[in-house]
């Protein structure tokens, strides 16, 4: 009962205090042969997540936890699933099942709204940070997964601000049909679910207001804008790039989706799905925040090497999850095609076994 109060009240402290400084990026990637990839990073820098690599086999029974204890909703997994988590091994963050389901949560500051737990409702209630673990386990496909949901009770398990708000997030599910969705909860419980066409998606405000921000960005395209004669004066770009003056730089959500959108949109199709991985990466190199950008002068940093605490890509095509971390950029590759889930156990793996101070070295 002592470890399960520590996790509920990891959760309070989730919702309370680490939410509001996640600023998670995630983009989709299509290769021409086929391979569809769905990719994320993962931003908190207030200290480090102690996250986890998760294997969920087949089998698994569950009981979601609720404000009273683990007495929530029950589930038995029929598929596995392999992901990553923040803050305690049950609040799966990003993942992907056998089946090339992906889900993801991402936070929804000061938008997102949850229906408050009601007691009477508790064996058909699920917490929000156990939603991506309850779908990777139970669904193959955004379709099952979004008629599933209507059965259960999305409920928050943390403390309330001060304003009586339930901090919380909204999720990016997708399956190898090439459907991605976002499931976004307001106004205590009310659920909208918008197909995203973006191929990008981050934070708060709502995923609406983000397609139509795009519009302010009309002009921008890839490339080098001309030289130019204006009356006597002779006017030539300084670097390659300049069509894009104006591209947002901040690390505002807002500001990283548009980014995100016109770096995914500008890249070419890769062949293949080693290209795609790795261009996936390369292109979420650029929304790895430096720790001390995060804080004003003269507050205390972490010591951490960085904000961006994991990037994770997900193969949904040939179920296979990527990802790396602050401490070691190295990919490390996890294939479900090769995990036996009605044999393999439940496991919470360190993302990075080996000692940080590791690196390979070249000897000539």
């Amino acid at each position: 009962m002592k470890k399960l109060l520590g996790v509920v009240l990891a959760v309070a402290l989730t919702t309370a205090g680490l939410y509001p400084v996640h600023a998670c990026t995630g983009i989709a990637i299509n290769a021409t042969d086929g391979t569809k990839l769905l990719a994320r990073t993962i931003e908190w820098k207030g200290g480090n997540l102690e996250s986890k690599l998760i294997i969920l086999p087949r089998g698994m029974q569950n009981t979601a936890l609720t404000p009273a204890g683990k007495n929530g909703h029950t589930w038995v997994n029929k598929y596995g699933a392999v992901g990553a988590s923040t803050v305690a091994p049950e609040f799966v963050t990003e993942g992907v099942n056998e089946k090339g389901l992906n889900v993801g949560i991402f936070y929804f500051a000061n938008v997102g709204s949850l229906t408050p737990y009601n007691p009477k409702h508790r064996k058909r209630s699920v917490s929000d940070g156990e939603l991506v673990r309850y779908m990777l386990t139970n669904f193959a496909t955004v379709n099952e997964a979004l008629k599933g949901l209507e059965k259960i009770e999305i409920i928050p398990i943390g403390k309330p601000d001060k304003n009586g708000h339930y901090a919380t997030g909204h999720w990016r599910i997708s399956d190898p049909t090439g459907r991605s969705v976002v499931l976004e909860i307001t106004d205590q419980g009310q659920r909208h679910v918008y197909e995203n066409n973006l191929r990008v998606f981050t934070n708060s405000p709502s995923f609406p207001w983000h397609q139509a921000n795009l519009n302010n960005y009309i002009h921008l395209t890839g490339g080098e804008t001309p030289d130019k004669t204006v009356g006597d004066v002779n006017l030539y770009s300084f670097g390659g790039g300049t069509n894009l003056t104006g591209l947002p730089g901040d690390l505002t959500p807002p500001s990283r989706l548009v980014r995100a959108f016109f770096y995914v949109q500008s890249a070419p199709v890769p062949q293949d799905k080693y290209a795609a991985v790795t261009q996936a990466f390369h292109i979420l190199n650029n929304f790895d925040l430096p720790i001390g950008a995060e804080y004003a002068p003269g507050e205390k940093i972490p010591d951490m090497p960085s904000a961006t605490q994991w990037t994770a890509v997900s193969d949904i095509t040939h179920p296979t999850f990527y990802y790396r971390t602050m401490y070691n950029s190295a990919i490390r590759k996890i294939d479900l095609t090769k995990i036996d889930f009605d044999s393999v156990k439940y496991m919470v793996l360190d993302m990075d076994p080996e000692p940080k101070e590791t690196f390979f070295e070249l000897t000539f």
